[in-house]
């Protein structure tokens, strides 16, 4: 069931991506605006594009969703192998996902000061050489 759907949202998610698919519903709402004077602009005709966007986006929240937790566990998987192969990484650092917003916070910070330390050094060094 899994896979099934795996499938299924990929190969649904490659063909709405897809310009011939944009230019298939610019044209369903261009044909849906063209006929609303034959139906005299009524409830009906506009619940006709409603109706049909409102199931579109439904379904469209879940093939995106899928797509994008599907996307996320591969780069994360991918960023865990470049730190486990990288001797000088910390390893410490391959399951940040499971560390809590406080813990997050303060990596982030540790992060942001070595940034600013490599900044400071850098300026220094340029200056010196100037």
């Amino acid at each position: 069931m899994h896979e099934l759907f795996r499938k299924i949202a990929h190969k649904t998610a490659e063909a709405v991506g897809s310009a011939r698919v944009f230019v298939l519903a610019l044209t369903v709402v261009i044909v849906w605006a063209l006929t609303g004077s034959i139906y005299d602009y009524s409830q009906d005709w506009q619940l006709v594009i409603n109706t049909g966007t409102t199931i579109v986006t439904f379904l469209m929240v879940f093939l995106i969703q899928n797509t994008q937790n599907r996307d996320s566990k591969v780069m994360q998987l991918k960023l865990d192998e470049l730190i486990r192969a990288s001797r000088p990484a910390r390893d410490r650092l391959v399951d940040l996902e499971d560390l809590s917003d406080t813990e997050l916070q303060k990596l982030q910070n540790e992060f942001e000061r070595i940034q600013k330390h490599a900044s400071e050094r850098a300026n220094r060094k340029n200056s010196s050489q100037g």
